[in-house]
């Protein structure tokens, strides 16, 4: 089985040559053309997240996609995330089903609650109703993807009785994955649905979060579902060399992450604090294509993945680092991979086309 390597991005606003932020415009194009060139370079996913906030220029990732399924010919398309919570589960179908038929059937959809908040005042939406709007929406997304009529009740808006949703896929199946933090309870739930999942590892050592795939598996045996495929998402940058990777990545990541460290309490990141993310153990895939394929390869083998999606973009790297890196990661990064995971007898366990 061929495990499946991707990207992910968020439209990181960088700077200009004056150092001032970017128009969101330029931003959106930028990462157009990223994509592009990521489907000529062989990388098998390319996700965008969903962001509401002035450091982020996506805030719509399906129409960034649509644009992306007719000017790319075989990378599939998907998010990372789509923020379930604040959205409609029935026009999250509609787009994504709009994208898989622009794309011939390569788009794909990742939800989750997202890692901020501004979705919810910004849709008119209470804090207070966090858990029960994502649960809820799944359970009702979770029926529209079957696509058969759709006889639904719940809290978070009126019953919903319908017996087609438009436009369906050609396929019958819109391959969708659940994101997921360190939550037991949120794995758990997406192994009931059926539905495969992406763990994202923003911090701490990968092996942390071998007890949680496990616990995946375990649960998806229980309800039926044995087989589905678990994907890694996690942030880095690939570079010639080790050197010249965390010499280019290092301001860029150390100011994002002061920067939201402010915003949540965490105490200012340091350099040495840094620069320990990107050693074998670390969350942060940094370092020349050898480096990252092996960090990547020990990551699937350790969490029995069969997709890895690196987050290619942080903060204010810019444009010009992010395609050589982008372009890296397909030429030499994946080939490598795909022969450190063939020489392991443990290698990954399920296959991404297995995804419901």
């Amino acid at each position: 089985m061929t495990p499946q390597l991707g990207l992910d991005t968020f439209g990181d606003i960088a700077l200009d040559t004056e150092g001032h932020p970017l128009p969101a415009a330029t931003v959106i194009r930028e990462v157009l053309a990223e994509g592009q060139l990521a489907d000529r370079v062989g990388v098998d996913v390319f996700g965008v997240g969903e962001h509401h906030r002035p450091d982020y220029a996506i805030s719509a990732p399906d129409t960034l996609l649509a644009g992306l399924a007719t000017t790319t010919e075989r990378i599939r398309l998907g998010t990372s995330v789509t923020v379930l919570s604040s959205d409609d589960p029935v026009r999250v179908f509609e787009r994504f089903s709009t994208v898989d038929a622009l794309s011939h059937g390569r788009a794909e959809v990742t939800v989750g609650r997202g890692s901020f908040i501004e979705s919810f005042p910004l849709f008119g939406l209470d804090l207070e109703d966090y858990e029960v709007l994502f649960s809820e929406k799944l359970d009702l997304l979770a029926h529209v993807l079957r696509e058969e009529p759709v006889r639904w009740e719940g809290t978070v808006r009126p019953p919903l009785a319908v017996d087609r949703i438009m436009p369906p896929t050609e396929s019958g199946r819109l391959p969708t994955w659940v994101g997921v933090g360190g939550t037991p309870a949120s794995v758990v739930r997406a192994a009931r649905y059926g539905l495969p999942i992406i763990i994202a590892i923003i911090g701490g050592a990968s092996a942390q979060f071998a007890p949680l795939a496990d616990l995946y598996r375990r649960a998806c045996e229980e309800a039926g579902h044995p087989g589905l495929p678990v994907g890694v998402h996690s942030p880095g940058h690939v570079a010639e060399t080790d050197e010249q990777a965390a010499e280019e990545y290092l301001p860029h990541f150390i100011a994002q992450m002061r920067k939201l460290g402010s915003e949540r309490g965490w105490p200012p990141m340091t350099e040495a604090a840094a620069r320990a993310q990107f050693a074998p153990e670390g969350a942060v895939y940094v370092g020349s294509p050898e480096t990252v394929a092996r960090k990547i390869a020990t990551t699937m083998r350790t969490l029995g993945a069969s997709r890895f999606q690196l987050k290619y973009t942080n903060g204010t790297l810019p444009h010009e680092q992010r395609m050589a890196s982008i372009r890296l990661y397909g030429e030499q990064v994946i080939p490598r991979v795909h022969e450190l995971l063939a020489e392991a007898p443990d290698g990954p366990v399920t296959d991404p086309a297995d995804a419901p």
